[in-house]
């Protein structure tokens, strides 16, 4: 799907296929001293979820698809597992003082951005999304979850897994 949205000077600034990642909650800049809590909060609520599948297919775009910013694949969370993890991240993690997410979670997979905030995507853009607003990308059984460390440099974001964490088998 990525190459046949992707265009040279499209105005979107499309993420690398090493780099698709799918976020259940980022917590911006994290002191040192905090990612073993973080990860033990991880830890205890994987402890209680069994492995589940998503589904991934269509496109949207968010703060909507008339006005996309960012554009994505989505999710399809039929079990709701994904979404119960989110929602029992966000309130474990406001108890270590992580700010919680205002907007409720829709799981999705970013694919792109516009280059800058104020830019919307373009026509020739949306008509591609618009293409594949009915694709099925497939599906994926989930087993873990990973605690990632995101740093940013002129050439982009590399990522570094701090943990990875074992959902209850």
């Amino acid at each position: 799907m990525l190459q046949r949205l992707r265009q040279s000077s499209d105005g979107i600034k499309w993420v690398p296929t090493d780099n698709l990642h799918l976020t259940l909650k980022f917590l911006g800049d994290v002191d040192n001293t905090e990612v073993p809590d973080v990860c033990k909060v991880i830890h205890r609520i994987c402890a209680h979820q069994s492995p589940f599948h998503l589904d991934f297919s269509g496109t949207g775009g968010f703060p909507s698809l008339q006005r996309p910013r960012i554009l994505y694949a989505g999710i399809n969370d039929a079990s709701g597992a994904l979404t119960e993890i989110v929602s029992q991240l966000e309130t474990s993690l406001a108890e270590l003082g992580f700010k919680q997410e205002p907007r409720d979670y829709i799981p999705h997979l970013t694919l792109g951005r516009t280059r800058s905030a104020s830019r919307l995507a373009s026509s020739d853009v949306m008509e591609r999304l618009a293409t594949e607003e009915r694709t099925e990308l497939g599906g994926m059984l989930v087993g873990s979850l990973q605690m990632v460390a995101s740093f940013l440099d002129k050439s982009g974001p590399t990522y570094q897994v701090m943990d990875t964490i074992p959902l209850n088998t």
